[in-house]
């Protein structure tokens, strides 16, 4: 997860300085649009601290009251940062984008340090710096996300990720670049039309593009909030691994859990022949952990349970306390 953990400081200082910049043009320019850029920026850069968190909490070992480790706390965290994404940044610039519509006010000139600036100017100029850094932050989690998903395509490889950090900060970034555009957009159009509401419609169209992006990452760290399986390539290279062993006459069930981006949990249901000494049925167990962990490294545990056929057919796997460990 090193990639993740460096796009996210590189994401939380542009945000931090861009949150900055954006308060400061609000409050010199009276721009809706800017001040719900300046929130979003903020709520960003409390996300990042967020996940940076859920990422210690996930290295934790295991303990007694929670044997299989902590590793789904990265995934609780990215899941609030989604709601925080859809509250502190979506409906808060939705409700401000309204507000300006209703009371439209043009962009206010502004005076810093007995100079005259142009409000239209300091918004363009801080928004033309936010494009600069979010887009650096951008090719950051570009470039780690690229990295992690090979050949497959975006949408496919976040659908299969199981780091929510990495496509969190890469959604994120995307958002923020798009709703850059859109301010910039509705504060050029509220200056040239001289339609000052235009600005709270840019801001509208921020919440908008804020509250579908946090819908989606809701979506996708749900299902590894509940538990999602290993990626099938996974699951065909442990099914391999267990088809090198002439001890094993078949494979009743494979069982895959994530319980963090890097610790996956394996149950096995195997039928072995019948005249099989009890000495090699334990040498073939720890063959096959061995080779199970050598294929995929993120494999940190392995269950096997020897059953037959037949009666796993009418019964199933037995409870994860029964299974014999590899």
């Amino acid at each position: 997860m090193a990639e993740s953990t460096g796009a996210i400081y590189t994401a939380a200082g542009a945000n931090l300085a861009i949150a900055a910049a954006k308060f400061v043009g609000a409050f010199l320019t009276g721009s809706t649009a800017m001040l719900a850029e300046g929130a979003h920026s903020l709520v960003d850069t409390a996300n990042q601290i967020l996940l940076l968190f859920g990422l210690k909490r996930a290295k934790k070992p295991a303990d007694a009251k929670h044997p299989f480790g902590y590793g789904r706390e990265v995934y609780f965290y990215a899941f609030i940062v989604a709601l925080f994404i859809f509250l502190g940044g979506g409906i808060f610039a939705i409700y401000e984008g309204a507000h300006k519509i209703e009371h439209p006010e043009p962009a206010a000139d502004a005076t810093l340090f007995g100079f005259h600036l142009s409000g239209f100017w300091v918004n363009v100029s801080i928004l033309g710096f936010a494009i600069l850094a979010e887009g650096y932050s951008c090719l950051v989690a570009l470039r780690a996300f690229w990295a992690e998903k090979g050949e497959r395509g975006a949408i496919t490889a976040i659908q299969r990720s199981k780091d929510p950090a990495l496509y969190t900060i890469l959604v994120e970034d995307v958002a923020a670049l798009i709703g850059l555009v859109i301010a910039m957009a509705g504060v050029t159009a509220a200056h040239v039309l001289d339609q000052p509401a235009l600005d709270g419609w840019a801001s509208i169209g921020i919440g908008l593009v804020l509250v579908g992006m946090s819908i989606f990452l809701m979506i996708e760290t749900h299902g590894l909030l509940i538990g999602e399986a290993a990626d099938p390539e996974v699951v065909r290279a442990i099914q391999a691994a267990v088809g090198e062993e002439r001890a094993v006459q078949h494979v009743n069930e494979v069982l895959t859990q994530h319980l963090g981006p890097s610790d996956i949990l394996v149950n096995l249901s195997l039928d072995f022949a019948d005249d099989i000494p009890a000495g090699e049925v334990e040498r073939t167990v720890a063959r096959l952990e061995r080779r199970i962990k050598a294929k995929n490294r993120t494999v940190t545990r392995v269950f096997i349970e020897i059953q037959a056929r037949s009666a796993h057919a009418a019964g199933g796997m037995t409870s994860p306390g029964s299974a014999v460990p590899a």
